[in-house]
């Protein structure tokens, strides 16, 4: 969908929708096949298809207008803020944070809109207004359900039930596109209930430095490696299809976990064939370097498209980390695996403190070059106020210039 109008309006949101009365109806199929040859979606498919096809844009950029790095490149910031359940403490960070403060795009994934779990707050358009930005939204699913793990006990009911991705910019966004990508399971199997599939959020943007287009992009966390390089590869072909030519940035999370996650019988046999390769050899060269080898094709597929990854990123740098203790990861893991799989976790991460760190988060471009004063970097450690995590990731950041014609 292809979005022009930047001028903020009082009007409603185009992705309000009627399908709240029905979604205990719908939650009763378990499969995508058995709903799709339901009397009552082909009712509502219409409104479903377009609310998931839907892109929301505004502009509350100020009259005054951003200021560019002194530096002369652009900084993007990739994270995925976890629903936005603690908004306002990242909108904090986004704007005091000394590093992600001076961010002229913000490549975000996991945002909610009219989720329980999140106050049923618009996470997107909130984070834009607050920080005097221009920002795209395109939902991914419509929940059927509060969440997964501790979330499905949030208080209150979801009210326009939507979860997506979105991207920020500091300077105008002229395009926008919300890109559907194939799903890696059936989103009605399980207690999580959701119709649609991951999309990317790609954008053109106006920068001083020049005009580029950004991606922010989620790939599928129970999915295969090969399906997310699957992913990645719509991803590329629709860039290329765009015109004109243009420098390009794609950044966010993209599970690069090492795992076969489609299944949790998959996942739990590629767990002990990774104690018998070594944990700490694993947890140091293949989860924080998961393009070595069991994400290599995802990678081969940037790299055969002319993409750069690797100095856009800081090595080996983890953006997610994993501990024993984590009640409400380990909640959510419960959802789909054996519980007798803890016990396997804590005695092969005895000798690691419980802890291990992987590398989910990234960024590859074409036309862009990272700049030699500021060389990219994971932010770790984002706290709150009361000293809570913000997000079970953290942000990546980019200082770029666009390469000479």
């Amino acid at each position: 969908m292809d979005t022009l109008s930047l001028q903020p309006t009082a009007a409603p949101s185009p992705l309000e929708h009627s399908l709240r009365p029905h979604f205990g109806e719908l939650a009763r199929f378990h499969s995508t096949k058995a709903l799709e040859a339901s009397a009552l979606y082909a009712r509502l498919r219409p409104e479903v298809e377009r609310v998931l096809g839907g892109v929301e844009q505004e502009d509350f950029i100020s009259e005054e207008g951003a200021t560019p790095l002194d530096c002369g490149a652009v900084r993007a910031t990739a994270w995925n803020i976890e629903r936005g359940i603690k908004l306002d403490e990242i909108v904090r960070v986004l704007r005091e944070d000394e590093v992600l403060g001076r961010s002229d795009v913000l490549l975000l994934t996991e945002l909610d809109y009219g989720m329980a779990r999140s106050g049923n707050r618009h996470v997107a358009r909130e984070i834009a207004e607050a920080l005097g930005m221009a920002y795209a939204f395109a939902p991914c699913y419509v929940n059927l359900s509060k969440g997964s793990g501790l979330e499905s006990g949030a208080e209150g009911e979801n009210a326009e039930a939507l979860h997506g991705n979105a991207l920020l910019s500091r300077w105008p966004i002229r395009r926008a596109w919300s890109l559907a990508l194939p799903n890696g399971k059936d989103k009605m199997r399980g207690r999580e209930k959701r119709l649609g599939s991951q999309r990317a959020v790609v954008c053109e943007i106006e920068h001083p430095a020049g005009t580029f287009r950004a991606v922010s992009l989620h790939l599928d966390a129970h999915s295969s490696q090969r399906h997310r390089a699957r992913q990645m590869k719509v991803v590329l072909d629709f860039v290329e299809r765009l015109g004109p030519p243009l420098p390009v940035l794609v950044g966010g999370d993209w599970n690069t976990s090492t795992y076969n996650s489609r299944r949790a019988v998959y996942a739990i046999a590629g767990f002990f064939r990774r104690v018998l390769m070594g944990v700490g050899h694993v947890i140091e060269k293949h989860y924080l370097q998961p393009e070595r080898w069991f994400e290599r094709g995802l990678f081969r597929e940037l790299e055969r498209r002319g993409y750069a990854y690797a100095p856009l990123n800081e090595p080996g740098a983890g953006t997610l980390h994993y501990d024993v203790k984590d009640l409400a990861a380990n909640t959510n893991m419960g959802e789909w695996v054996p519980r007798w799989c803890f016990w396997w976790i804590e005695w092969a991460l005895r000798d690691h403190g419980g802890r291990c760190s992987l590398k989910l988060d990234w960024f590859a471009g074409t036309g862009v070059e990272p700049d030699p004063q500021s060389p990219p970097r994971v932010v770790g450690g984002l706290r709150g106020g009361g000293g809570e995590v913000l997000s079970d990731h953290d942000p990546i950041v980019l200082d770029f210039r666009l390469a000479e014609a």
